[in-house]
């Protein structure tokens, strides 16, 4: 039920102060459930916990219903929770595990915004307590609900504000269907997406001469969220693509994967705030991870661990049933290195047998998945055959048990990798590939808030979550469904920037006054002329 046909959920939102309100309660037992749940996967504080019971017939609750206006829990299946409510005369009660609110008056579950914003407020603020950044031992940043400031409400109401739907296809300009799957991925990239749209990169102000790839993402944004209708042909990007990548001229069919890579790698050349080291542009903000690898000598059982960067994660397909979950426990099994491929640095024994391990280090806002479907024997092309094995996803994928810290933990015993929220991850996006290598067509499926549609090129048609989970997929994009804020810190580019702005207006300030000094100079010889001559 919506709040506007439940007039008492929305007086009880609408009183300013939550002491003594269902609201208070509700946080309450919402952020228990959660330090609950946590502590029960916990294995040093597993014994300690004990389910809540029923306040009726005392029977343990799985799923705890609660009393907002007291401290009464109790059984849905069995009403007595129904019961407790009418005749106590409390209007509330609030399903822990999903946050969901019935109200008894109206006899309904009842939805309302404000609700799902405090169960995601209590949500977060407990799952912080628990985690750290992977890779540092730093807090995560608190969560913090976004609300207008004086200067956003003005710039708002200044705004003119466009219909939009940020649905929109792209022409097939020749054999160019590889290029339109990746560019809506990164279109329903909510990240890429808040970049471009928030105008941090506004391709009238740039500075970049010729084919900024930077540019032909603000004006691809610009055209997409747009109150056009009709298909976009994004001929210039093309054009931009073919000039920086001469492997993609031409009109013959190119791989999806290979133009990704390859963008990527020009937006991040374009981009402000653009290193080799530590780089902090949108690209590696949005896609870098690192993996690791741990290779041990059969013999010392010494460990070599290297970290290199990662922007995705290709994986092999094997046999005809296939799960991303399976091909994830392929690629982080420990594999066999020959005698001659390691030389161990402890024992001293060049010719040493060993073992490789890859795990993820860093896990990044945005995951890219490939999955390698087309099979080269040779050097040659034209002799590679595609794999049409079924390879089946989730929407909602946790990476723990492939993580560094994940499988450190899983070895130790009452080992804790911390809650849920550090890996959990959503599926926004998945490119297939229809046809064989010769012939084929790429076409994808994209999430736009919480609808699923199919994009072929120009044609765009509404599509289901199950749709897109039974589609071939050859890459599949998920984005972090908590996202690991670190404290706000100004940007290197933004202080050299700014420290340049310095020093050029000190070198202003110093020619003015070398300029004033030398005018000073010339009027004091032109008084002494006139004296002398009078």
């Amino acid at each position: 039920m919506d709040a506007s046909t439940c007039p008492h959920i929305a007086s009880v939102i609408s009183t300013a102060d939550e002491s003594g309100s269902p609201l208070k309660k509700f946080r309450e037992v919402v952020a228990w459930e959660v330090r609950r749940g946590q502590a029960v996967k916990n294995p040093a504080k597993r014994r300690k916990i004990s389910a809540p019971t029923c306040g009726t017939c005392e029977i343990a609750l799985h799923r705890p219903f609660v009393c907002l206006h007291c401290s009464y829990a109790g059984c849905w299946k069995s009403g007595h929770v129904s019961a407790h409510l009418k005749q106590s005369r409390h209007q509330f009660c609030a399903d822990v595990k999903s946050g969901s609110i019935f109200c008894s008056e109206c006899q309904d579950f009842v939805y309302h915004s404000k609700v799902d914003e405090i169960y995601l407020e209590s949500t977060v603020a407990v799952e912080e307590e628990e985690t750290r950044f992977q890779v540092s031992k730093k807090r995560r940043e608190p969560y913090q609900v976004w609300h207008p400031t004086a200067e956003d409400t003005r710039a708002l109401n200044n705004s003119v504000a466009i219909p939009c739907q940020g649905r929109r296809g792209l022409l097939n300009l020749g054999q160019t269907c590889f290029m339109n799957v990746v560019l809506q991925s990164f279109v329903h990239n909510p990240l890429l997406r808040n970049y471009f749209l928030g105008d941090k990169h506004n391709h009238k102000q740039c500075k970049v001469e010729e084919d900024c790839t930077c540019c032909e993402m603000d004006k691809l944004f610009t055209e997409i969220f747009s109150d056009e209708t009709t298909a976009y042909g994004p001929i210039n990007f093309l054009v931009s693509t073919w000039r920086k990548s001469a492997e993609l001229a031409g009109y013959a069919q190119q791989d999806a994967h290979e133009f990704f890579i390859s963008t990527l790698n020009h937006i991040h050349s374009n981009c402000r705030g653009s290193t080799n080291v530590s780089c902090n542009c949108i690209i590696h903000l949005t896609f870098a991870g690192q993996l690791q690898s741990d290779v041990v000598c059969e013999r010392c059982r010494n460990v070599t661990s290297t970290v290199d960067p990662m922007l995705d994660i290709s994986l092999e397909l094997k046999g005809t049933d296939n799960t991303i979950a399976a091909c994830l426990k392929r690629y982080t099994q420990p594999e066999k290195l020959g005698a001659k491929q390691y030389s161990c640095a402890k024992c001293g024994k060049g010719a040493q047998e060993a073992s490789k391990r890859l795990s993820i280090k860093k896990l990044p806002p945005v995951l890219s998945f490939q999955f390698k479907r087309f099979e080269h024997k040779t050097a040659d092309k034209s002799s590679a055959r595609k794999i049409d094995s079924q390879i089946r996803f989730p929407a909602v994928l946790n990476m723990a048990p492939f993580t560094t810290l994940g499988m450190k933990s899983s070895e130790k015993e009452n080992s804790y990798p911390g809650p849920a929220a550090m890996y959990e991850y959503d599926l926004f996006a998945v490119i297939n590939h229809e046809g064989q290598i010769n012939n084929g067509h790429y076409t994808n499926y994209a999430r736009f808030e919480d609808e699923w549609y199919r994009f072929d090129d120009d044609k765009v048609t509404h599509a289901t979550l199950s749709a897109c989970l039974n589609s071939k997929a050859y890459m599949c994009f998920y984005v972090k469904r908590h996202l690991d804020y670190k404290p706000y810190m100004t940007p290197t580019y933004v202080l050299l920037r700014e420290n340049e702005a310095v020093r050029e207006k000190e070198k202003e300030l110093e020619r003015e006054r070398e300029r004033l000094k030398e005018q000073a100079r010339r009027d004091r010889e032109l008084e002494d002329s006139l004296l002398a001559m009078v």
